[in-house]
């Protein structure tokens, strides 16, 4: 029994388990450089163990104009669909973002009844795709989620019910380390920008105190000094600050 089949009684192999447990280690372990780039190709190279139906996978994230971008994809193919679906304006990447409630799509893309007419038309005969599942990111979140997973099948019959509920849990999975990552850098950028604040206000001050009792000025008249010389060499006031605390014997 593969990772993703059913037991007779119609549970899921207790492999699958397992396959999560070493995604999310996998994901949480990705190198803080890598950011978001590094997760989803852990979620790629996870994606079609966990989910058998699928042939090749991709990421998109959606940017503020509503276009695709993808992040990493197992297989040109789905790259290309990727960007057949951002041409068209439809697919199963919209529908998962925007839809309401659990937020997957799944159809086949051939036949008189499939959910997107152009673009099912278009990939089946130009990419040879028979079906696609997508899952938005988070897949329980609010429309418009901020990405989605998109899982490709060569047959039109590749994807089931199992493959639907398995990528829904992926999805949740990839969407918190996604996440995590954005508010890790988010956090350091936070922090970065403070202790630069801090040590440009710290080397200011020891700067104004030099011209203080050099020069006998105000603190006032010290910061104003410190500021038209910035303003007259076009150099920042930190840089000033630091030259002048640097150099102060030669005052």
């Amino acid at each position: 029994m593969t990772v993703g089949s059913t037991s007779e009684s119609g549970e899921i192999d207790g492999g699958v388990a397992d396959a999560f447990v070493a995604l999310a280690d996998a994901l949480f372990s990705v190198p803080q450089e890598r950011g978001v780039v590094g997760v989803v190709e852990r979620v790629i190279e996870a994606a079609r163990a966990i989910v058998p139906g699928a042939d090749v996978v991709s990421v998109v994230l959606r940017n503020p104009d509503g276009r695709l971008d993808t992040v990493a994809a197992s297989h040109p193919v789905a790259q290309k669909a990727d960007a057949l679906q951002d041409e068209v304006g439809d697919g199963p990447s919209h529908t998962a973002m925007h839809r309401t409630g659990v937020g997957a799509a799944m159809d086949r893309l051939t036949g008189p009844d499939t959910t997107w007419p152009t673009f099912g038309a278009r990939a089946a005969a130009d990419l040879e795709l028979g079906a696609v599942l997508a899952t938005g990111m988070f897949p329980g979140g609010e429309p418009p989620r901020f990405g989605a997973l998109n899982f490709y099948s060569w047959s039109s019959d590749g994807l089931d019910a199992v493959d639907r509920d398995l990528a829904l849990v992926l999805a949740a999975h990839a969407a918190t380390a996604i996440n995590a990552v954005q508010a890790t850098t988010a956090s350091e950028l936070r922090e970065s920008q403070l202790l630069d604040a801090l040590r440009s206000r710290d080397v200011i001050g020891q700067a104004k105190g030099v011209l203080m009792e050099r020069r006998g000025l105000t603190a006032d008249e010290a910061f104003d000094v410190l500021r038209r010389t910035s303003q007259d060499l076009n150099v920042k006031l930190r840089d000033v600050a630091v030259t002048l605390v640097t150099r102060r014997e030669e005052l």
